[in-house]
């Protein structure tokens, strides 16, 4: 038996020079953050949501909510990896993700590895990434945050 989930998630670029960029558990020095409660890393929360939707276990939100202090700036890849604990534990392996990532900035190309890597190892199972344009239309466009749209595909062992 096999289903399939659909993850989503959206973040906007904080005006706080100190909070780094994390996406797909790879910080981007030097780029503006993401506001959130957690790395608000908007990739690997998206891959949470998908493997959480596949798997008919609700949403990020509902396991880590943002408000319980407890998971304020919380690493998202740690969270993600107890995501896919979760799955598994109710009697679903993790098959692939894709990810398709929108954003104006930065170019994802030369860290597209590392972060596959990444969530990757954390999800337990390949995890792939493509970078869009919104090509300048609505917020994401204009450059004033990133979404990601994420697929998973989970299976019974």
């Amino acid at each position: 038996m096999i289903r399939v989930g659909l993850g989503f998630d959206v973040h906007a670029f904080s005006a706080d020079p100190e909070r780094p960029l994390v996406l797909g558990g790879v910080v981007f020095a030097g780029e503006a953050g993401l506001v959130g409660h957690s790395d608000a890393d908007v990739v690997a929360h998206a891959v949470a949501d998908a493997l959480l939707g596949a798997a008919g276990l609700g949403e990020l939100g509902g396991m880590f909510p943002d408000s319980d202090p407890e998971w304020q700036g919380a690493d998202s890849i740690g969270l993600l990896a107890r995501v896919a604990e979760r799955v598994r534990t109710e009697g679903w392996g993790p098959a692939n993700v894709d990810c398709a990532v929108v954003l104006e900035a930065p170019k994802l190309a030369p860290r597209r590895e590392e972060m596959q890597q990444r969530l990757s190892q954390a999800v337990g199972t390949g995890v792939s990434i493509k970078a869009k344009r919104a090509e300048g239309l609505g917020a994401i466009g204009r450059g004033e945050g990133i979404a990601c749209w994420a697929v998973a595909l989970v299976q019974r062992p």
